[in-house]
């Protein structure tokens, strides 16, 4: 399922010494934030490269109180997606 994800562009993934792993932080309670992969399109769309998007989404937002991907996960969806559609322009 997760390479899936992967495969689909559902889910980033970080290369470390060769190896894929997914960010702690996409994942709570035992599943992904159902609005990740629509945060990972409106960064693609808006020209950020895989890693670019990776980085955003796990760089710590003070106005947030966490990173997008941590926010996403508590109800913040809304704004994270609203920062992501202002990066396009």
């Amino acid at each position: 399922m997760v390479i899936r994800m992967l495969r689909e562009g559902a889910l980033l993934a970080a290369t470390r010494e060769g190896q894929r792993q997914i960010p702690a932080a996409f994942i709570h309670e035992g599943a992904t934030s159902r609005y990740l992969q629509g945060i990972i399109t409106l960064l693609r769309d808006g020209g950020f490269s895989d890693d670019e998007a990776l980085e955003w989404l796990l760089r710590t937002d003070e106005s947030l109180g966490a990173s997008p991907a941590i926010a996403m996960h508590h109800n913040l969806h809304r704004e994270v997606s609203r920062r992501a559609q202002a990066l396009a322009f």
